[in-house]
């Protein structure tokens, strides 16, 4: 059984109208592990922002950064199950809602970037705090970046609103599962494709190969590498 909303009144979270609709919106369409996975991904990226020196509503706009970890995973989701790698999908799923909650262009355009590069961490983290962190807490709630010190009194506090429920291992079946049905979203050689292949244990075809084909300019034929 679902928690109710009000099981998250203790959690330090913005509660401006668009924060409470997307709350609402991803908890209607997420597994309850995912969600919970979304919303730790905001408070351990709020928290890991602050050891950096970021403090919400001064160095960053705190409501992006949670609408940012909040959407990052939807398209795991049936309605974010698009055609495009899970990342892609649910960066377009999340702009056409936050479209449909009156967002402008420009604030909307930060969630995408934000969802969209999540997986891609040593880029999203030269970009602006906003998408940086999205992908900090997303990773450092899967293990990813590594255990920093944050205090053990609030992670229990935060496990104990929001349990884990397995994440790491449903988001990985998620991901494989949508794949595997279409296979255009999972990619040779992106996250999701490796996944896939660990999964099945296809080989991937060499660089020369994907070059080489359906190309047919033939740039390796009577190629001598200089030594």
């Amino acid at each position: 059984m679902s928690e109710p909303m009000d099981a998250y009144d203790a959690l330090p979270f913005p509660r401006t109208v668009v924060a409470l609709n997307t709350l609402d919106f991803v908890k209607g369409i997420e597994d309850q592990a995912i969600f919970n996975h979304s919303l730790r991904s905001y408070l351990y990226g709020r928290l890991l922002g602050e050891r950096q020196g970021l403090l919400p509503d001064r160095d960053y706009d705190d409501e992006l950064l949670f609408l940012g970890c909040l959407l990052h995973d939807v398209g795991l989701t049936h309605e974010g199950n698009r055609d495009c790698c899970f990342h892609l999908d649910g960066a377009d799923l999340a702009v056409d809602f936050l479209t449909e909650q009156g967002v402008s262009p420009e604030r909307a355009e930060v969630v995408w970037d934000a969802v969209a590069l999540h997986l891609h961490h040593e880029i999203a983290v030269r970009k602006r705090p906003e998408i940086a962190l999205v992908s900090t807490g997303a990773g450092f709630d899967l293990g990813f970046e590594g255990r920093p010190a944050l205090p053990a009194d609030y992670t229990d506090d935060v496990h104990a609103v929001l349990p884990r429920l397995h994440a790491a291992a449903v988001v990985h079946d998620t991901i494989v599962g949508q794949a595997l049905d279409k296979p255009q979203k999972a990619p040779p050689f992106t996250p999701p494709g490796e996944l896939v292949r660990q999964k099945t244990h296809e080989v991937w075809p060499t660089w020369e190969q994907l070059v080489t084909h359906p190309s047919g300019w033939n740039d390796y034929d009577g190629y001598r590498p200089k030594t």
